[in-house]
Order: structure tokens, then sequence, then C-alpha cells
């Protein structure tokens, strides 16, 4: 019988990050190495993303750092093409990546909006579906979306002066809400093709994050602070791995009891 301890490692296993250079995304990238994963770290920004790599063959993992920008088919394919010619196969996509335009809604420009949804909801259905016929091909595969308790409930705009909920960022309530159900749909349309689809809704977290009123956000939890990235290492790791082989369609919060009140 297989250690309990054991269940959580990743070893042989091929992990696809997006938007893997952020603050969060290092982060889950960082997780994912530690656990014995190789990490592909991808985001627009191919310097930010090799040194994100970098940083993590330095501290003993394994990781490449490779372009990709959601807002181009173009430029999906040619990642999934990399990752299978490279490794052979991928094993784990986590969703992180989401783009961002402030505005209130009353006078958002709709370019602005649908530049968003071109990432936000194409870019993401693209991705998924391209690593997801990779993993019905191999058999197997984990797909885990980075939601947020925004996805949930609506927020309290006393959290986010001086523009309000709006003005932080509208299209993000939008899609981390269609993330939930989609993962659940997902979950119930290929559990028996032996893919698990599962998603991740942090709270609030610390700086460089973006919590317009950090304090206020801390107030309003019941464990009175905000959530360090690294905290989100442990449930990245639980759900990418065997220790969590019986858990699929389920959206995982991590927000110190935000939702409890």
């Amino acid at each position: 019988m297989t250690k309990v301890l054991d269940l959580f490692r990743l070893d042989g296993r091929v992990a696809v990050v997006t938007g893997g250079s952020g603050n969060l995304g290092s982060a889950i990238c960082r997780g994912l190495a530690e656990a014995g994963a190789t990490v592909v770290v991808a985001s627009r920004n191919e310097e930010a993303c090799g040194a994100v790599a970098r940083q993590l063959d330095a501290e003993g993992g394994r990781a490449v750092g490779i372009p990709v920008d959601l807002a181009s088919e173009e430029s999906i394919e040619a990642l999934g093409a990399t990752v299978i010619q490279r490794f052979g196969h991928a094993d784990i996509l986590v969703n992180n990546a989401v783009s961002k335009i402030p505005g209130h809604v009353e006078r958002l420009p709709l370019k602005d909006w649908e530049a968003a949804m071109q990432v936000d909801a194409t870019g993401y259905f693209r991705i998924t579906q391209l690593f997801l016929n990779e993993m019905l091909r191999a058999g197997s595969g984990n797909i885990i979306s980075i939601s947020s308790v925004l996805g949930e409930v609506a927020a309290d705009p006393s959290l986010y002066p001086p523009l309000g909920v709006e003005g932080f960022r509208p299209n993000y309530f939008f899609i981390k809400a269609g993330m939930i159900n989609f993962t659940r749909f997902l979950a119930a349309t290929y559990a028996e093709r032996n893919v698990r689809v599962n998603c991740i809704s942090p709270g609030g977290l610390e700086p460089p994050s973006p919590v317009a009123n950090p304090s206020r956000w801390a107030s309003r939890t019941p464990m009175r602070r905000l959530a360090a990235v690294e905290e989100l290492r442990g449930a990245v790791v639980f759900l990418a791995s065997d220790a969590s082989s019986y858990v699929t369609g389920h959206n995982l919060v991590v927000d110190g009891g935000y939702l409890a009140w």
C-alpha cells in the first residue's frame, strides 16, 4: 500500500501552468516542482517565465519557460506542440491566467470587454480543449482552474475604494464564476475517461495581488488576515496528485473563512 505522503508526489508528471510568471502563478509552479513535477511555466512574457523556470531549477526542481498568448490560437497550439514534442505528454494543466481591464460596466468600451474575453473565455477554452484532448489520448489527466471567492459571491464595494467593485475588473467576476461551473461540466463529462477536473477559489491574497484595501479585506475575513500565495501550493498539489484520486468536479475554497460570513 502506498504511504500517504507518497500520494502527494508528482514525480514523472508534466504540469503546464498558465500565468506562471506572476505572483500567484510562480508560487503554484514552485509547489508543483517541489512535489516532483516537471513544470512548464507559461505566460506572455518570455523573459519572465524563463526567469521563474531558472529559479525553480536553481532550487532543485525541473522547469522550463515557454511563452503563450491566450489571445492567440496559434500561440496556444504552439505551446501544446512544444510541450508534447519536448516531453511526450502533459499530465496536469493549471489555468491561472486572467486579463485585467478595470472600468465601470456602464462605460466600459465593448472592444475592451471583447479583448478580455478573447483571453479569459476563448483562450481559456482553447487551451483546456487542447490539453484535454492530449489527456484523453493518454488515458488520464488532471485539469485545475484557479477561480476566486468572487466567482461565488458579489464583493463588498467598500473593499475596493475609490473605484468600487466594477472598477476592480468586471471581467474577473464573470469568468471566475464561469470557471466553477465549466469545471463541473468537464468533470461530469470526462470522469469515466480518467480525467479529473477541479477548481480552487482563493480569497484575498497579500500584495502585490490586487486587493485594493488589504486591511479592510482582512477585517472581513474570520482569520483576520490575507493569504500568502505560498498557502495555495498545498491545495494545488493536493488536487494535482493521487491524494485526491476520488475528487473531481470540486471547487476547493481557500479563503480564511471569507465565505463563511
